[in-house]
């Protein structure tokens, strides 16, 4: 039994940083794509959030869906700003009423909450209610990144080195709450890693859920085949 994912991803403009190639956004979607590429028995939604969220798919078992809507992300499509309580708000409602017995969102964000009507501590506490686990993801170099700081009047980037902010406490914290963990990806490689890991992580979690028969059954089954075979 497979099992539930959204894949919440922050869309602001620094995401369009050059510390990761080619950029941020970029990066993160080439690693995505072969994450959801191997989850073959799960279904597995996106939500995108900047300074508002939305559902970009709800969770599906079809990949090519999901592949599709990740390659169509483009920032700037809703209002700039990083809101990360409601990027994790609208991704738990989306798996809240999922029977599934593991439930898991992949948060992914290169800044700080700025934003937003949910506080993001608050929106970990419901994740943990409903039994969601919650792995964060900060991305982003050490120190200054390439960074858009304007726009040209033909509309094109200008570009500046800045300070790589993330609030890696507060990702910290929100993944810990859940029972998840925290991540972060300084460059393509290192982003790459992450999500081996979370892989990983979650197929023995998902083995672990299985319910197997202890083996005192075994006798009780055999015995009761053979009342029916006697019948």
């Amino acid at each position: 039994e497979g099992i539930d994912i959204i894949l919440s991803i922050d869309m602001s403009s620094s995401m369009l940083a050059k510390d990761l190639k080619p950029n941020r956004i970029e990066a993160l979607k080439r690693v995505a794509s072969q994450f959801i590429e191997q989850r073959m028995s799960d279904r597995i939604g996106i939500v995108v959030y900047s300074g508002e969220s939305y559902t970009k798919v709800p969770a599906t078992t079809d990949k090519s869906v999901v592949l599709q809507a990740l390659k169509d992300i483009k920032q700037g499509e809703i209002e700039d700003g990083t809101a990360i309580g409601m990027g994790l708000g609208t991704a738990i409602n989306r798996l809240k009423d999922s029977k599934t017995k593991s439930k898991v969102i992949i948060l992914m964000t290169d800044g700080v909450n700025n934003t937003g009507v949910i506080d993001p501590l608050s929106a970990a506490e419901l994740a943990k209610e409903y039994g969601i686990r919650v792995y964060t993801i900060g991305i982003g170099t050490n120190g200054k990144a390439l960074s858009p700081v304007a726009y040209n009047p033909d509309g094109s980037l200008q570009y500046d080195m800045v300070p790589v902010e993330i609030d890696e406490k507060l990702l910290t914290q929100i993944a810990q709450t859940t029972g998840g963990q925290y991540f972060r990806a300084t460059d393509n490689q290192k982003l790459a890693q992450i999500y081996t890991e979370i892989d990983k992580l979650e197929k023995i979690k998902d083995r672990r859920t299985q319910v197997l028969p202890t083996s005192g059954e075994f006798p009780l089954m055999g015995t009761l085949s053979l009342g029916f075979l006697g019948c």
